[in-house]
């Protein structure tokens, strides 16, 4: 008889809080760097007149419905006849996450390993692409589609937009000084106007910084969304199985002996997700539950009457993604 053990919640607390505290102080670098810019080249007056346009904004701003965004990319929104074990899994979650609402499940019929979610808390979505079905059994699938809720639960799609927000204004900021000095070049030339090297240092290393504390918040709030997909399956090595068995499946086999990476090779500040080992690490670091039904481990599952997939390889679509 296998011995089953409770999450450690003492090392859930540690995880939380250090994810907590890394969200608060990067999103905080993101506000600050912000405010440097604008007081720099429009002073205090325009930073009051900035900040309120930029509120005023984000609260006026029409927000994209995910049904239509998803049926871009020949998405299908799935009821439980379609995909009974599907919402076998999915509907425990959502009650064990106390959603007030119920996100809307969709089908992507790409080969890619993906999920993801899109919406506010009160609109969310949560969409799979049929690679993803393909490649999961329900226990690894129940622990993606518990992280995907733990985005919607965390309101991380809000916070993550807020982030991007910020960013964008800051290099906005960066190119409106970048336009003052270029217009009062003749005047720098004489001697008649004097920019201060704090602007210039700005102007080069904003965009930059910028950019670094928006990915290190990302990765912020991935981790918290792993540690509450734990809570939510009572399983953490289900999620870790299925991140293996997605780093594992998205490279070739001479790849991962010969190449071990080469599809991520940028620096880890510049990544979006954290490294896979690393989130498998922190996972491991926790218990299985007793108290928590766990999903089955056993074979992958089906999706009823479904369209066939797109077996072509993705291809960059003019939105910015591959699919």
């Amino acid at each position: 008889m296998t011995t089953r053990r409770h999450l450690d919640h003492g090392q859930r607390r540690r995880h939380r809080l250090r994810n907590l505290l890394q969200s608060v102080l990067l999103l905080g670098g993101m506000v600050g760097l912000l405010s440097l810019c604008v007081w720099v080249v429009f002073g205090t007056e325009g930073m009051l007149w900035t900040f309120g346009g930029w509120v005023a904004a984000l609260l006026l701003s029409p927000r994209a419905s995910p049904a239509l965004v998803l049926r871009l990319y020949r998405g299908r929104q799935l009821r439980p006849r379609d995909f009974p074990q599907g919402f076998a899994i999915l509907e425990p979650l959502i009650r064990r996450a106390e959603l007030n609402h119920v996100p809307s499940f969709w089908y992507l019929p790409s080969p890619i390993l993906n999920a993801f979610t899109l919406g506010r808390r009160d609109s969310a979505a949560v969409a799979v692409t049929d690679g993803m079905i393909r490649a999961l059994n329900a226990r690894e699938f129940a622990g993606v589609l518990a992280h995907e809720l733990s985005h919607i639960r965390n309101n991380d799609i809000w916070v993550m937009s807020l982030a991007d927000s910020i960013g964008r204004l800051t290099n906005l900021m960066t190119l409106a000084g970048a336009l003052l000095m270029i217009v009062n070049l003749p005047l720098l030339l004489t001697g008649r106007v004097q920019f201060s090297w704090l602007l210039i240092f700005l102007l080069l290393l904003a965009p930059t910084v910028a950019n670094v504390l928006q990915m290190g918040l990302s990765r912020a709030r991935e981790y918290d969304a792993d540690l509450e997909a734990a809570m939510l399956t009572g399983d953490p090595a289900g999620l870790a199985s299925a991140l293996r068995k997605l780093e594992m499946q998205q490279a070739g086999l001479w790849e991962r002996i010969l190449m071990p990476g080469r599809r991520l090779p940028e620096p880890s500040l510049l990544r979006s997700h954290p490294p896979t080992q690393e989130r498998i690490r922190r996972l491991m670091s926790l218990y299985p539950s007793k108290d928590i039904v766990r999903f089955d481990d056993a074979g992958p599952f089906g999706l009823g009457d479904r369209p066939a997939a797109d077996s072509r390889p993705p291809r960059w679509r003019i939105t910015g993604l591959w699919h």
